[in-house]
């Protein structure tokens, strides 16, 4: 017995954790910084972690009520119904759930190259295939309607990231109209705003109000600091929202992670700071890092320095654990998640010395 045929399927190259590299290097855990995934570095909600302490013995049961709540909640934030709330196991999840109640054997999902890898990765799991469009590093990596357009060919699903990763930057509002305007009925434009937090622009759910082909993504792994608990949700039109009950995991979010979610989006003080530590580091990263950068909407600054393999390699034996873009198709540039000021520092620090020396 084997499985399907696998080969058309890449694996998910996730950034690399303190622990694992502390091993290779022989090195103190605490003696690393890391600025390769995008994770908060204020870490979770002070008020998510007590819901977690509070919630751990009721762990037994499953989480209907919690999820009803959580439900009830983001809808109540985004002004739509709960029915248009599907909650998931990250965002990754939603794009799933998305996949399962959109694609037939053989659809087509168009996907910004670079991007997020797991846009094409979900589309083959659900026997989907994959097209891409470039958002071009020779235009500032701006995106625009008639930039995919270009790519686009009937595809049944376009994914869009604004903020993108990993460049940051966004694509405007009326653009994302434009384009949904000119695919086809059978096309769902899907706005993917994991970092929406950090961007000063409107989110595309405005469009979710008003379109039937228009979703978005969100997630807690970023902005929330909830990432280890994998929560994430898509905002759907309410024309087909019903879809969520035929296509979703029994229980697709777990009572911690719920209780964790309702506290979390409470807590608007704990995002606040997120943000603004977030903003800081950007700026810092744009004044002092003595390499091009690109203006980002993230909480993650891209940087072009020549090898981006080696100068990762460089850093990492320094202690600073930053991403090697090259699996993005970028392998002069590395991200640097955004720091608390004292790690932000030390990533400049660290890579304006390495890159000095590589040009003496």
């Amino acid at each position: 017995m084997q499985p399907r045929d696998l080969s058309s399927h890449a694996a998910y190259e996730a950034g690399r954790g303190i622990e694992e590299v502390a091993r290779e290097l022989g090195l103190d855990p605490d003696s690393l910084v890391k600025l390769a995934s995008n994770e908060n570095p204020l870490g979770p909600s002070p008020a998510a972690v007590e819901a977690i302490r509070e919630n751990a013995g009721r762990v037994h049961t499953y989480p209907k009520a919690s999820h009803a709540d959580l439900t009830a909640a983001l809808a109540e934030q985004w002004e739509l119904s709960p029915s248009q709330v599907w909650l998931a196991n990250g965002g990754d999840g939603a794009l799933d759930y998305l996949s399962r109640a959109t694609l037939d054997p053989g659809d087509r999902v168009l996907v910004p190259e670079p991007g997020f890898a797991y846009y094409g990765m979900s589309a083959r799991y659900h026997h989907g295939e994959v097209s891409t469009y470039r958002v071009s590093k020779d235009e500032n990596f701006a995106q625009t309607a008639e930039g995919v357009l270009e790519g686009y060919d009937g595809e049944r699903i376009v994914y869009l990231t604004s903020p993108h990763n990993p460049t940051g930057s966004e694509i405007d509002l009326t653009e994302v109209e434009k384009l949904a305007e000119r695919t086809t009925e059978e096309t769902l434009v899907v706005v993917d705003e994991a970092y929406g937090e950090f961007s000063e622009g409107p989110s595309a759910v405005e469009l979710v109000e008003t379109r039937d082909d228009v979703a978005v993504l969100r997630t807690f792994s970023k902005a929330y600091g909830l990432a280890g608990l994998r929560l994430g949700y898509a905002l759907v039109p309410e024309a087909w929202a019903d879809a969520y009950a035929r296509v979703n995991t029994p229980f697709a979010a777990s009572e911690i992670a719920c209780r964790a979610g309702l506290a979390a989006l409470a807590d608007t003080e704990h995002v606040r700071e997120s943000i603004e530590t977030a903003r800081s580091a950007r700026q810092h990263m744009y004044e002092r890092l003595e390499a091009p950068t690109w203006q980002s909407a993230g909480n993650f600054v891209l940087a072009e320095v020549g090898d981006a393999t080696a100068v990762a390699e460089g850093l990492r034996r320094r202690g600073v654990i930053v991403r090697d873009c090259t699996s993005f198709g970028l392998p002069e540039c590395i991200r640097i998640t955004c720091g608390t000021e004292e790690e932000t520092r030390r990533a400049i620090t660290e890579c304006n010395e390495l890159l000095r020396e590589a040009a003496e």
